[in-house]
């Protein structure tokens, strides 16, 4: 398949551009660093918890080949996914396409730990007997020496952070683990991660993965500012709030609704259903796909560095990366901002709500 052609510059205008720090390192703007690291990874990142129930492995390697031929060489999953088949199902698709051709130094891999992973009180969580013996299963199930990123699947506040960090620089120091990442922290978990990683000479975390969309702007209060205060890359999960931002009422009248029929997306609709409407009226206008506009919309956000989509098909793929070459214009980011207001007054806390 072909690779996406290069030449096309970042976005540009009054807002701020990629990453909303200037942190693009290719001609193309599809690629920035992780925060403060010299880690390169595609500001789209294929997400893989559609795999095993929804996408079968068969179409789950030619989607990450296709996913990889495109420049996405952020590959993103974690050690629970697959459950609808087994837990860690995802991370043995994933290394059997690995294994199938010299890929790995293409990809930068990233996968979790915390889930419970079985019945037992240890195996689950972020004690440093559960971070090592985790890994060690997913470098298993993966097929391969070493994880680029190693992500706390969500915070487990009974565990301290020394801990923590005692278990993943074992694991840096022994080859197995480049980067560490957090997902679903407060932003005063970013601020007790880095000030005790700081104190005991650790660089910390590289990256926390959030919830974050036009419908979900609450990040903007804490997480976003503390990740950017830190040096911490953003990465967003759900940028589409599961396929509401998708066009989801199109695709119900159309009987072709499958992801944003379930889930968070149905949970929200009732709530949003006017302004969705709305929405998906003003991307007509603009001709574009919803998915397009809704991902566009959260590459130009501030301190951003990379969507984790989880596409079904190649075309998702194509789609996704239609919003990466044509950023949204001024006028038509503050329409957006109307339909869904930020929280309160906008920006971070307090000054949200205080003035």
């Amino acid at each position: 398949m072909a690779s996406r052609p290069v030449g096309r510059g970042p976005p540009r205008g009054a807002r701020p551009g990629p990453g909303g720090d200037g942190r693009t390192v290719s001609g193309d703007g599809l690629h920035v660093r992780l925060g403060r690291t010299g880690l390169t990874v595609s500001r789209l990142g294929l997400g893989t918890v559609n795999f095993g129930g929804r996408v079968e492995e068969p179409e789950a390697h030619r989607l990450m080949d296709h996913a990889l031929a495109c420049g996405l060489n952020l590959l993103d999953t974690a050690d629970s996914y697959g459950w609808r088949v087994r837990k860690g199902h995802t991370e043995e698709v994933i290394g059997r396409w690995l294994a199938r051709g010299s890929r790995r130094d293409d990809v930068v891999l990233a996968t979790k730990v915390g889930s419970a992973m079985g019945p037992g009180p240890n195996d689950r969580g972020l004690s440093a007997r559960h971070i090592v013996a985790a890994c060690e299963d997913s470098l298993r199930r993966l097929g391969t020496d070493w994880i680029d990123l190693y992500q706390l699947h969500s915070m487990d506040r009974a565990v301290p952070w020394d801990e923590i960090w005692r278990a993943m620089e074992l694991l840096v120091a022994q080859g197995k683990v480049r980067y560490v990442g957090s997902s679903n922290a407060a932003g005063w978990d970013l601020a007790a991660a880095q000030e005790t990683a700081a104190r005991r000479g650790a660089p910390g975390l590289a990256s926390e993965q959030c919830l974050y969309n036009l419908v979900a702007r609450h990040p903007e209060l804490e997480i976003i500012p503390a990740a950017r205060a830190y040096g911490v890359a953003v990465l967003v999960w759900s940028p589409l709030h599961g396929g509401l931002l998708g066009g989801t009422l199109r695709k119900a009248a159309e009987g072709t609704a499958v992801k944003s029929a379930q889930g968070r997306a149905a949970a929200a609709l009732d709530a949003h259903r006017e302004t969705i409407a709305e929405y998906e009226r003003f991307c007509g206008g603009l001709g574009r796909d919803p998915a397009e506009v809704g991902l566009a919309w959260a590459l130009r956000r501030p301190g951003v560095t990379s969507l984790i989509i989880g596409p079904r098909t190649p075309e998702h793929v194509d789609g996704a990366l239609r919003a990466l070459d044509k950023p949204l214009s001024d006028p038509e980011l503050d329409r957006l901002d109307a339909l869904f207001p930020p929280v309160g007054r906008g920006g971070p806390a307090p000054d949200a709500w205080i003035g």
